[in-house]
């Protein structure tokens, strides 16, 4: 579609933003734009003063705290956000599509104007998708090539300058891939599947199929990377090289810690060596893997507290972790050992929002930690659960803490040397915050005075 003159309608701005990107686009090509969100003016301060420029010069309309039909029925275009709930049953989406008027999304519009799908690398999974998709980019940078990071991570790419000889690497959560449409990237990174979002999908299944939307559209010739044995025997189409990874693997040494890291830059790793990149190498790409420095929010060291004769107390910020598995996956890259019999020496911090997933493994792990500090709206749950399995032996161990702030008086009282603070949720942020980086900027702040009092 040729936006110049088009009426546009953007469903949603966000607190943070969300929107931004898609809406200065959409005036650079032309279009007239109006942007919608059911939060009042109040609350989208700060990303209404991102559009001042645009709305004072006319070519940005607001319509906040509200949708109005009308909006979605007499425009030329809708760009609704991936992540709104249950889109299929939006009343305001549908009533769009009954008017004749085409739906599409930022990641969408996007890939539409990428220059060679051969040169695009995208990655998915329940958890590791972020670093594998960084760990992809990197390599092929430090390797000489210019590879741009978007889609869930690093941006929109809408009017980036990418060269037809450019590598693009997509991070697409399951929202994005539930609404994208005949297309799948020339490499497919799969890292793993567990329950999640159920909230929003409904049920396992469906955003199962959401995830394996990735796959659907790959031509003779690409590549599927398959990281994980609960994804090894997922359907690919002729012609299609399978990569599956083994269930133990080892690239080198690397500054991030942990098994599960070792398994996400083995698959970079395998999508890069499936380019075909002449004078790039496994040992090649292992060495760039080993100097990838990892990504903010993820198992982060944010703050170390020295111990009078002994060792320094650690605090890691790992705020990504928005599923049990992931929490699973700190807790073991730190050293946990649930069969050891011994409490190991890390204090959790864990709970959020609740979305629906299955919390059980959080609260297991309490009997093999030095604590666990219950936050937000599963916090209680979580603490249930494990008086439930265990009866009320063991107050001490798991304490309901309720905000982030409260977990750490609580945890500082109780550090010994050589102890590890965590904050790995398992559970997304939105009850308390409005993203997990949020909720990882005040874990660091909050460990940072706590490590400086300690001095």
């Amino acid at each position: 579609m040729d936006l110049a003159g088009k009426r546009v309608t953007v469903m949603g701005l966000g607190r943070f933003g969300g929107g931004l990107g898609v809406t200065r686009w959409l005036v650079s090509q032309g279009a007239d734009v109006l942007v919608t969100d059911l939060e009042p003016a109040e609350k989208l301060e700060q990303s209404v003063a991102k559009l001042r420029d645009l709305t004072d010069a006319g070519a940005v309309t607001l319509r906040l705290g509200e949708h109005n039909v009308s909006d979605f029925t007499t425009c030329d275009l809708v760009i609704a956000n991936p992540a709104v709930p249950h889109p299929w049953d939006n009343r305001f989406l549908r009533a769009a599509k009954a008017a004749g008027v085409p739906v599409t999304t930022e990641i969408e519009l996007a890939i539409q104007r990428l220059p060679d799908r051969r040169r695009v690398i995208g990655v998915t999974g329940t958890a590791g998708k972020s670093t594998t998709a960084a760990l992809i980019a990197h390599i092929l940078k430090e390797c000489g090539h210019t590879a741009h990071l978007g889609g869930n991570i690093g941006g929109s790419l809408l009017g980036a300058p990418v060269g037809p000889r450019d590598w693009v690497v997509l991070e697409l959560s399951s929202f994005m891939l539930h609404w994208l449409d005949a297309w799948s990237p020339h490499v497919a990174v799969v890292t793993n599947i567990a329950d999640n979002h159920t909230d929003w999908h409904g049920s396992f299944e469906h955003y199962q199929q959401s995830k394996q939307r990735l796959l659907e559209w790959q031509e003779p010739g690409d590549a599927a990377v398959l990281a994980h044995s609960s994804v090894a025997d997922w359907p690919l189409r002729p012609g299609v090289r399978r990569v599956v990874l083994g269930a133990r693997v080892f690239v080198g040494p690397l500054l991030i810690p942990g098994a599960h890291n070792q398994s996400n830059a083995a698959a970079a790793t395998e999508a890069v060596l499936t380019l075909g990149i002449d004078g790039l190498d496994r040992a090649r790409a292992a060495r760039a893997a080993s100097a990838f420095a990892g990504l903010p929010h993820r198992l982060q060291m944010v703050a170390s507290r020295p111990t009078a004769g002994g060792e320094a107390v650690r605090f890691y910020n790992d705020s990504k972790s928005t599923t049990p598995e992931a929490t699973l996956f700190a807790l073991r890259a730190l050293g946990w050992d649930p069969d050891s019999g011994a409490r190991g020496p890390i204090h959790l911090i864990a709970g959020g929002y609740d979305k629906r997933a299955e919390l059980h493994p959080i609260a297991h792990s309490a009997g093999s930690i030095a604590g666990l500090y219950t936050i937000g709206a599963t916090g209680d749950r979580i603490a249930d659960l494990r008086e439930t399995a265990c009866g009320r032996a063991e107050p001490h161990n798991v304490v309901r803490c309720g905000t982030l702030e409260q977990a750490i008086r609580e945890i500082v009282p109780r550090l010994r040397p050589g102890d590890i603070v965590l904050l790995s949720p398992g559970c997304a942020s939105w009850d308390q915050f409005a993203n997990y980086e949020e909720r990882g900027d005040l874990f660091t702040r909050l460990a940072r005075e706590a490590a400086a009092g300690g001095r």
